[in-house]
């Protein structure tokens, strides 16, 4: 139990506060609207992820197609990645940012997640195993793996959000300007690396 702990807790930080299109979705929610925008994205894992889980654990079992598969979901990821990039290049202020337009951020962050072959790689190749080796009789093990995971995963991206929510008030409308084109630019960046890992994989 000791051993699930340690690296649901480890796996969830490091996966939480590693730069992606997740987090750069979380930071850029959060500036164009609110703390609470931000917040929706950060939980969207809990929505989305319980599919891509039971999908992955399938898939182990069917290797043959599984790499085609995740080359279309990287492709369409990207170009998913891409119109993010495009909102932000289209911010101008913060007052423009909180102006009445509907955000759609926890249906945003859903989406992004369900497109990007991330969680299905890592599910896959760390996650999923880690949940079979348990066995039925383990279940208990495998949940306390899970609750620990998930708790640093989305509490971390909470945690950022809320920061990034504080520095709001001393950001002038240039340096918000700014800051949304280089996270619209590191967007693009994902979105150039999932179009290049989604031809490897389609070519096998």
């Amino acid at each position: 139990m000791l051993t699930a702990l340690t690296a649901g807790i480890l796996l969830g930080l490091s996966a939480g506060l590693m730069p992606g299109p997740m987090l750069t979705l979380v930071i850029s929610q959060t500036l164009r609207h609110n703390v609470r925008e931000g917040m929706k994205v950060a939980l969207s894992p809990l929505f989305s992820d319980l599919p891509i889980i039971a999908i992955t654990l399938f898939a182990l079992g069917h290797l043959a197609d599984f790499e085609r598969i995740m080359g279309v979901l990287s492709l369409l990821g990207g170009l998913y990645v891409l119109w993010l990039a495009w909102e932000c290049f289209q911010s101008r202020t913060i007052e423009t940012a909180v102006s009445d337009d509907r955000p759609h951020s926890l249906r945003k962050g859903v989406i992004l997640n369900l497109l990007n072959p991330a969680p299905y790689l890592f599910w896959a190749t760390v996650g999923g195993p880690l949940i079979i080796q348990q066995q039925a009789a383990r279940v208990v093990v495998a949940a306390l793996f899970l609750i620990s995971f998930y708790s640093l995963l989305v509490g971390s991206k909470l945690g950022l959000a809320w920061l990034t929510g504080k520095t709001r008030r001393f950001l002038s409308s240039s340096g918000y300007r700014w800051l949304m084109r280089l996270l619209g630019l590191f967007l693009i960046g994902f979105a150039g690396v999932m179009f290049q890992k989604a031809l490897m994989m389609i070519r096998g």
